[in-house]
């Protein structure tokens, strides 16, 4: 019985997690795009934009990263053989790349409250995807558990970024025409 509970509990912060790192970028964009703005909305949107940065990422984000920590070595402990099976340690080797990725979603806070953001919104756009790719293939990994089926997982993994950096392209090309009729 403890272990459904803590099984939900690692879900359910995995979950609040994956949302905050999807929003914080969102934000990182909506940031960027302000700082072309004339000067008095500019300094309106970008204090603003910082402090919902900040109370997402301290409020949300980093306390959900390590509750979903905490309940995964809790069910580690419980469920020690896990780790001696290959997926598991593939889905390891993903989290460990969720956790550089959220390692850079801080550095990229930290720029913004020194009061730049380095990259463009297209290049966090494309950054955003990022974490989708990590959340498909730990999900197909849990679900599937085996080689045949993760390769397959990884196959349409590699299909689904494919088509979101097209979509990604297909949007900056409709924004740019849009732009460029509206001058």
């Amino acid at each position: 019985m403890t272990y459904l509970y803590i099984k939900s509990l690692h879900i359910i912060f995995i979950t609040t997690w994956f949302a905050g790192l999807f929003y914080i970028i969102r934000l990182f964009i909506y940031y960027k795009e302000a700082e072309e703005k004339p000067e008095i909305e500019k300094n309106i949107l970008l204090k603003q934009y910082k402090l919902m940065i900040k109370r997402l990422w301290y409020i949300i984000t980093w306390p959900s990263a390590i509750l979903a920590t905490g309940f995964a070595i809790w069910l580690l402990i419980l469920q020690p053989a896990w780790l001696q099976t290959n997926w598991m340690l593939i889905k390891l080797g993903f989290v460990a790349l969720l956790f550089a990725y959220h390692w850079t979603c801080q550095i990229m806070y930290n720029q913004i409250e020194k009061g730049y953001l380095k990259y463009s919104s297209f290049a966090l756009r494309i950054w955003n995807e990022v974490a989708t790719i990590i959340l498909f293939a730990c999900v197909f990994l849990v679900i599937l558990k085996n080689s045949l089926g993760w390769i397959f997982g990884v196959i349409g993994i590699v299909s689904v970024s494919i088509l979101l950096m097209l979509g990604i392209k297909l949007y900056k090309n409709i924004r740019n025409k849009n732009n460029w009729d509206n001058n």
